[in-house]
């Protein structure tokens, strides 16, 4: 599924993404205090820093800002761990590295993460498949990851269980921001990695015969 095309009548790329960037900041403020419905074009021109008029010139819509702000997270992430983490190496020590690396992620774009799900059912139809499908290309690098740690022995685990515990990694990170309102107020964000790959790795099992 190709990557939709969002209209901007400027041609400087460097431009585009500069003003988009912009946009998405003034509008994830907006969406999560207002909601994407109530919040209008105008009100995401002004808290970006611009007219109507220079809005309209790197969107054609509202729902395509909303766009922009979903598929800036899956870009962000994948960036960060195409960047610092070899996905192919195989190891736990490697695996918790890339965990770490989504998590810290994750709590840079919390306010993002938190709009994307409470408004992605305002996406239109086209858009919404795209970002459903980015969502499953962030499970499966962590899938890969966990399955290159299974053939070298790290790990013995089946299928299903590389599958659900890739989906695991990824919720666990969301929820960092979904239920900060609780755990920020008990744990730091190294606290919080540290517990959840423990948790997610090791499992509650193995937590228990350590503390025996």
């Amino acid at each position: 599924m190709k990557k939709r095309e969002v209209h901007a009548s400027v041609k400087d790329e460097r431009l585009v993404i500069k003003r988009r960037n912009q946009m998405i900041k003034g509008a994830v403020t907006l969406f999560k205090e207002k909601g994407f419905h109530r919040t209008t074009t105008r009100e995401i021109a002004k808290a970006s820093g611009f007219s109507i008029g220079t809005l309209y010139e790197y969107i054609r819509t509202k729902e395509d800002v909303l766009y922009l702000v979903c598929d800036s997270i899956y870009d962000q992430v994948q960036e960060r761990m195409n960047r610092d983490i070899d996905t192919n190496q195989g190891t736990v020590a490697n695996l918790k590295v890339g965990v770490a690396n989504y998590f810290r992620v994750m709590d840079e774009m919390q306010d993002e993460v938190l709009v994307m799900y409470q408004e992605a059912k305002s996406l239109s139809k086209d858009a919404l498949p795209y970002v459903l499908k980015k969502e499953m290309e962030m499970v499966a690098i962590f899938e890969r990851m966990i399955q290159k740690c299974v053939e070298n022995g790290e790990l013995t685990l089946s299928e299903q269980q590389i599958s659900m515990l890739s989906h695991n990694i990824v919720v666990h990170g969301q929820m960092w921001g979904f239920r900060r309102w609780s755990i920020q107020k008990m744990v730091s964000l190294d606290e919080y990695i540290e517990l959840q790959t423990d948790l997610l790795i090791h499992g509650i099992v193995s937590v228990k015969e350590k503390s025996v």
